[in-house]
């Protein structure tokens, strides 16, 4: 079993190899030959059941969710070429700013959120 620290590492891998892969067999081969739009869209929704769940106060579910959108954005980055690092950094890069003071540097901030 993959130790829970490297399992968006090995999952990314999987992500990865089945790019090309035979659709019959494979779901994330299936979401690659359907384009990016519908892996974007399956984004969507797993943010909203996320959403959802979280509404109604469901701990459990939202955990569920959460894995469905986790790795549901990780095909997309895959598609995009985006790895996980580069997210990662771009986390990093943010480290000690305040989140008020980094929408503002981006545009993004209003006081009705």
């Amino acid at each position: 079993m993959t130790d829970k620290q490297d399992i968006l590492k090995v999952l990314a891998g999987v992500i990865e190899s089945r790019k090309g892969g035979d659709t019959q067999k494979s779901y994330v081969a299936s979401l690659f030959s359907k384009g990016r739009k519908k892996i974007a869209q399956k984004v969507g929704e797993e943010a909203v059941e996320l959403c959802i769940a979280a509404a109604h106060n469901d701990h459990e579910e939202a955990i569920s969710e959460s894995a469905d959108l986790l790795f549901h954005m990780m095909v997309l980055w895959s598609d995009m070429g985006i790895k996980a690092e580069d997210v990662y950094g771009e986390l990093a890069a943010r480290e000690g700013l305040s989140g008020i003071e980094e929408k503002k540097a981006r545009g993004e901030f209003s006081d009705g959120l």
